[in-house]
């Protein structure tokens, strides 16, 4: 592990009996544009001391929760080395039986959370989908000759738990290269873009996502270039025409009751004034908020 940052507000747990563990990957060697997502899990540390506890929506306290904060994983020079000690460090957070929050770093991660939550069996016997917020398709093969690239992650996450199960919401920036690719394997990723959800509303594209997969399980990935860079203009590859941050608050609380996961990646702190690590910090405290509440109501 590399340096102990300061916890993330509220996190104040041992890693055996948390609820929920936090991971932080300061990692963004594959960067493609801006980088400086590895400064994003501290960033977001940083500003979740800025909000109450109580969730009103959701009616939970988050200092009566038992959340662990793992710290960060070193800065490794290679992304293999990054996704051995991501899927390591998981697999530890499963093994306590504990709902793993990523905090990256690039999306380049993605692939060693769910290969750690499939070897978990997470899902239980009919495994579980996932579903990526992300305004990139990545799913090339690879790119500039590095298959781990996080240009890559959706491709190699569609590897692990097959193209069947993954979908993508918010995509509207596609390469040639990618849909010449689909073309010539045959390989299908479905996705939907920011048009329908405005057209549709987030709630009906989710269903059909869901739809898609066929799974009760969810593992969800939100890339925040998903967003307008409006909303999160500190991000690694920004990318108008997006999704709002309240369209993203609405895709959390639906699946909430199905998720397994969770990872928050591309944010870049140095290119605004604290306003896209403040949203990734509340948005993570929405999913454990969100994940609380549904586990209780269903326990009744």
């Amino acid at each position: 592990m590399g340096a102990r940052p300061p916890n993330f507000a509220d996190a104040n747990a041992p890693a055996e009996r948390a609820q929920f563990a936090l991971l932080g990957v300061p990692y963004d060697a594959t960067s493609s544009f801006r980088s400086g997502s590895r400064a994003a899990p501290n960033a977001m540390r940083d500003a979740s001391w800025n909000f109450e506890t109580y969730l009103l929506e959701h009616g939970v306290d988050l200092t009566d929760i038992a959340i662990h904060d793992c710290g960060n994983l070193e800065d490794f020079a290679r992304p293999e080395d990054m996704l051995e000690a991501v899927k390591e460090a998981v697999a530890g957070i499963l093994g306590n039986s504990s709902f793993p929050i990523v905090m990256g770093g690039e999306h380049s991660l993605t692939p060693a959370v769910v290969s750690a939550l499939k070897e978990a069996r997470a899902g239980g016997p009919d495994g579980f989908g996932v579903i990526i917020l992300d305004a990139h398709m990545d799913f090339r093969d690879q790119y500039l000759n590095m298959p781990a690239s996080h240009a890559c992650a959706s491709k190699r996450t569609s590897e692990i738990v097959g193209p069947e199960s993954i979908v993508a919401i918010g995509v509207r920036s596609v390469s040639k290269e990618e849909v010449e690719q689909m073309h010539r394997t045959g390989d299908h990723f479905r996705f939907i873009c920011p048009a329908e959800v405005r057209e549709k509303g987030m709630e009906a594209c989710i269903r059909k996502a869901l739809g898609w997969v066929g799974h009760k399980k969810i593992y969800l990935s939100l890339d925040v270039d998903c967003m307008d860079p409006a909303y999160a203009p500190a991000t690694g590859t920004p990318e108008p025409f997006g999704l709002t941050s309240l369209d993203v608050k609405q895709a959390i609380d639906i699946l909430a009751p199905m998720l397994v996961g969770f990872d928050i990646v591309e944010i870049a702190p140095n290119y605004d004034s604290g306003n896209t690590a403040a949203l990734g910090a509340r948005l993570v405290r929405e999913v454990m908020a969100a994940v609380h509440a549904a586990r209780r109501n269903a326990i009744g």
